[in-house]
């Protein structure tokens, strides 16, 4: 027989620990411990299981959010027209993974086809039609998934940052009361999915403010609302962190948690005229607005590492307020900042490369997950920002 010495025996024992401590952890597998952690899913991620991608996203999330095609305009580009297909497929595929699935977004002034608002003669329809429409619209979705689905952003962007209703036609054509219609409506339809209310710049105070005061109206009527999103199309300097963390307080002494809805970090520079997260803005392409087409420099990225560990710190102080945290790509690649609010720029908008390779920084908001020691230097250099 063969001798084996023990001290190999016991080297071979700690490499093989050593190497099983040394695998990567994913989001899911640490910062899901303390909410869920999510992302928003398009047709081709859905649809190619073999994908890299798809592959990605199974691994490092644990909810998903359909990125398009729960929107109107793809349900139901005109009256009594139905696309099923891209939505079904969706649902399906977070169900055989395991995920927690989200539907965004019911009711919406943007990507609604126009025969929603008028009639045949292309008039503005009554508020009596237009109620009866949106239930029927609400009814159907909401009902076709009833029970697969785990929440519903119900209203989508319905106040100005100055705090005012948008002029949309639901706000022009039904009045104040189309949200909690929309609300009623939704918990009808399912009565046991969590139901949400989502809009962006929402670390405005006077923004805030008005969303607080409607979620207060609609518990106050009895009405089913279980969280607000906060859409959180980041910059470098803006929102301003303080700004972001009374915000969180706000909405969660309304009695409902917060939810990070839209996570992404724009780093590109904007025209002058830019402004929030309004999608109807377009530019054309100048090279001096795509800066980083070849590639990003080491200080560039190490501004990008400090802020996203600013706000994963946040997060993390915030953790029993926040019920998911949702990024709004899978990676790099996917991001709707490489084409909005110029086509073809080179966006660095998420915690993932363009080959879904994570970024240094993921390393250390899993150490601060995980309660290990991790680079303090990244968020006292940004906690006043």
């Amino acid at each position: 027989m063969k001798k084996v010495h023990v001290s190999s025996i016991l080297l071979s024992v700690i490499l093989t620990l050593w190497g099983c401590n040394m695998q990567a952890q994913t989001l899911s597998e640490t910062v899901g411990q303390h909410f869920r952690i999510g992302c928003a899913v398009n047709n081709t991620i859905v649809q190619n299981p073999q994908s890299a991608a798809h592959k990605h996203v199974c691994n490092q999330f644990n909810s998903v959010v359909a990125e398009n095609c729960m929107k109107a305009q793809f349900l139901s580009p005109a009256e009594g027209v139905w696309n099923w297909s891209e939505a079904d497929a969706f649902v399906a595929f977070g169900e055989r993974n395991g995920m927690q699935v989200i539907g965004h977004c019911l009711i919406w002034h943007s990507q609604t086809a126009d025969w929603m608002f008028v009639d045949q003669d292309g008039k503005e329809v009554s508020r009596e039609i237009l109620i009866q429409r949106m239930h029927w619209y609400i009814r159907t979705v909401v009902g076709r998934y009833k029970g697969r689905i785990a929440g519903w952003d119900v209203c989508n962007e319905c106040f100005e940052d100055d705090g005012t209703r948008r002029q949309s036609p639901w706000q022009r054509i039904i009045g104040d009361d189309y949200i909690e219609l929309a609300f009623r409506f939704a918990h009808e339809a399912d009565p046991d999915a969590e139901l949400y209310y989502n809009d962006y710049s929402m670390s405005v105070p006077a923004k805030y403010e008005a969303v607080c005061r409607m979620v207060s109206d609609l518990k106050k009527k009895g009405l089913r609302i279980d969280a607000v999103g906060m859409q959180s199309h980041n910059g470098l300097t803006w929102p301003k962190l303080s700004n972001y963390d009374r915000a969180i307080d706000a909405i969660a002494a309304t009695g409902v948690k917060v939810i990070i809805s839209e996570l992404d970090l724009n780093v590109l520079p904007n025209p002058d005229t830019f402004s929030g997260a309004e999608v109807t803005q377009f530019y054309e392409y100048t090279p001096e607005l795509d800066p980083y087409a070849k590639g990003m420099d080491r200080t560039t990225e190490d501004l990008i590492g400090e802020r996203w560990q600013a706000f994963f710190l946040l997060y993390r102080q915030h953790a029993e307020q926040i019920a998911r945290v949702t990024f709004w790509a899978a990676g790099d690649a996917d991001s709707w900042l490489n084409d909005w609010p110029i086509p073809g720029r080179h966006a660095y908008a998420t915690l993932f490369d363009r080959d879904y390779n994570p970024k240094s920084v993921v390393k250390e908001i899993i150490k601060m997950y995980e309660g290990q020691m991790y680079r303090y230097r990244y968020v006292r250099r940004t906690k006043d920002k």
